[in-house]
């Protein structure tokens, strides 16, 4: 079964990568899946390009787990040089636009679906969501769904790791920030300058340290990134604006960061989001348990993904190397795939109590 299975998922998989599936153009990628799904009889549920299916068995006084990864891409960048939607495959490479990122993953998780999904015994029961707009962190994506996925305990997520286990990924946090001076004449002593009331703000980014440390990530990192003031020479800026980018760790939480460094500064802070949130899952799990039985280790993601998005334990893990995401000439081995599909199946077997 796992033979066809395999066989399977790369039919599906270069299927995917044929088809333009940028972020918020996934329609017809969505189709193929859904259409993958529905030939095996699988019920499927559809909200925009987001597309789950519940295992054959389901029942509502088990509890649930995820499997989630996404089948948006990123724009094929201008260092290519073949077809980034050819699905080549060259001494054991498959070629293509989201290849690695993350159709290896969504192929191999769809895989281990269908591998339980008929099966009795399960302690749980297995959720699939196979969802969109993951490259820009949309509306549209995985957040749009999760009120119609139910109650769920905690989750996979299918990002290329090399299948070793991401345990906790930071969190971001962008914030606008605004000082405010007052305007007058450069050569008279006039006005408020606001860029050095922003320089004070500055200097606390660069210099503050948070009390509390990440065992995974270490401390929580802040950086500013750009700066804008003035229109002419002569002229005391009214305001400065200035950019930080915040790698929130499992330490803190979005809205406690935010909190401390509005106590902090004078500048006006407003963050374009706090949605990507830090996340993790304990490494005493039995997921992650079984993943280390099984040869995996354990680290903390740099990235931000989908998993940002949710408030329940998760585990980030899957087939490709995150190097080669965005990457010209993208693609992944095929033996990841046939391997990751295996790993996943057996990572489960004693969480779930799979045959």
């Amino acid at each position: 079964m796992i033979e066809q299975l395999q066989e399977d998922s790369i039919a599906l998989l270069k299927e995917l990568i044929k088809i333009q599936s940028f972020s918020k153009e996934e329609d017809k990628t969505a189709d193929v899946i859904e259409r993958f799904l529905q030939q095996r009889n699988i019920k499927t549920k559809r909200k925009l390009n987001n597309v789950w299916a519940y295992n054959q068995h389901f029942d509502a006084a088990k509890p649930t787990l995820l499997l989630n990864s996404h089948h948006d891409t990123v724009k094929p960048n201008t260092g290519y040089t073949r077809d980034p939607y050819d699905a080549a495959v060259e001494e054991g490479k498959l070629y293509g636009l989201g290849s690695n990122d993350a159709g290896g993953c969504l192929v191999s998780l769809i895989a281990t679906f269908l591998y339980y999904n008929e099966q009795t015994d399960l302690s749980y029961n297995i959720c699939l969501a196979t969802t969109a707009e993951e490259e820009i962190s949309g509306n549209n994506g995985l957040e749009c769904v999760l009120p119609d996925l139910g109650q769920l305990e905690f989750a996979i997520v299918g990002e290329p790791t090399q299948m070793q286990l991401a345990i906790a990924e930071r969190g971001l946090l962008v914030l606008d920030c605004t000082s405010t001076g007052k305007a007058g004449h450069a050569a008279r002593e006039e006005g408020d300058n606001a860029i050095y009331k922003a320089l004070k703000d500055i200097e606390w980014f660069r210099n503050y340290r948070f009390s509390k440390i990440s065992e995974v990530f270490g401390p929580l990192k802040m950086s500013v990134t750009i700066i804008n003031a003035g229109s002419q020479h002569n002229v005391v800026p009214a305001t400065c604006t200035f950019t930080v980018d915040v790698r929130v760790t499992d330490a803190y939480t979005n809205e406690e960061v935010l909190k401390i460094i509005r106590t902090n500064v004078d500048a006006e802070v407003k963050p374009r989001s706090v949605r990507l949130k830090p996340s993790s899952i304990d490494k005493q799990h039995p997921l992650v348990q079984s993943g280390i039985a099984l040869g995996r280790t354990t680290y903390g993601s740099p990235t931000t993904s989908d998993q940002a998005l949710l408030s329940i334990p998760s585990l980030k893990v899957g087939p490709g190397d995150s190097a080669r995401s965005h990457m010209a000439d993208e693609y992944v081995y095929i033996n990841e795939i046939e391997e990751g599909i295996k790993l996943y199946i057996e990572m489960l077997k004693p969480v779930i109590n799979g045959d």
